[in-house]
């Protein structure tokens, strides 16, 4: 299926990136790492990574604003587009040798997310989605799972590292839901666990203390597969405040009460 010229230009710019980070990963023992955070960590080829594509997203549309990661944000002339990106989802993993990580590229229009592109350069899996045109992972239309029994589903997360203020209550809310379903997975990179909702290969995903380039892609791709997503305090904002729960229709509310404890 033909894409807009901006998701064209997201798609190049990822894969470039993608190109790049597996280069990098191959020689992850020689990557110069330095430490910014308690379990968070940055390495040159996160920032190689974020320069391809701020590179490429500024040539095709200079007026763009621009969001990222490592060099935060960068104001446009055109105050209704912003590009927002996270180079390498899922660092800890890239630094571990663990092949499961991507480019995430969200395009946000007046406060709106229109366009995504998730890219996995170690399976050369591409997921993207228009506003209101459907799910995609490189040439495959993708649809939630059609799972109506949680005793049956597989959720993911995300389990807060050392020290996080989450700790606490992921491990409460784990207590609750793995007696519930087929298991829980967690994989160390949200932008894929949303993907993997779109895909059908999650039934559902809930996290806590992400950023919105985290989210921002892999939203959109999840809604236009056809999967639900709410903030997991209903007063929240998912990307303002940067947590999610989400799944398929069939089980949204069964696995939110469970999540919310209500």
């Amino acid at each position: 299926m033909a894409g807009s010229a901006n998701l064209n230009v997201m798609i190049k710019a990822a894969r470039k990136a993608g190109r790049a980070l597996a280069k990098d990963f191959r020689e992850v023992e020689n990557l110069q790492v330095s430490m910014k955070g308690a379990g968070d960590f940055v390495s040159r080829a996160d920032i190689n990574a974020e320069n391809i594509i701020r590179e490429d997203l500024t040539l095709a549309r200079p007026t763009y604003g621009f969001l990222a990661e490592e060099s935060g944000e960068t104001e446009g002339e055109d105050p209704t587009r912003r590009w927002i990106v996270d180079p390498l989802d899922g660092t800890t993993n890239f630094l571990h040798g663990m092949p499961h990580f991507a480019v995430s590229i969200a395009l946000e229009n007046k406060g709106q997310i229109i366009t995504g592109v998730v890219y996995d350069p170690s399976k050369d899996e591409l997921f993207w989605a228009e506003k209101g045109q459907g799910a995609w992972v490189n040439e495959s239309r993708l649809r939630v799972s059609g799972r109506n029994k949680m005793i049956e589903s597989v959720f993911a997360t995300g389990l807060p590292f050392g020290g996080s203020k989450n700790l606490p209550l992921t491990l409460q809310e784990l207590a609750r839901l793995l007696p519930a379903t087929a298991g829980v997975r967690r994989w160390g990179a949200a932008a894929l666990d949303m993907a993997y909702v779109a895909a059908g290969r999650y039934d559902g995903f809930w996290e806590r203390g992400l950023n919105n380039w985290d989210l921002a892609a892999g939203l959109i791709i999840l809604r236009e597969a056809g999967g639900l997503a709410e903030p997991i305090d209903k007063k929240a904002d998912i990307l303002e405040d940067g947590e999610i729960i989400c799944a398929n229709e069939a089980i949204f509310d069964q696995f939110a009460k469970v999540i919310r404890n209500v």
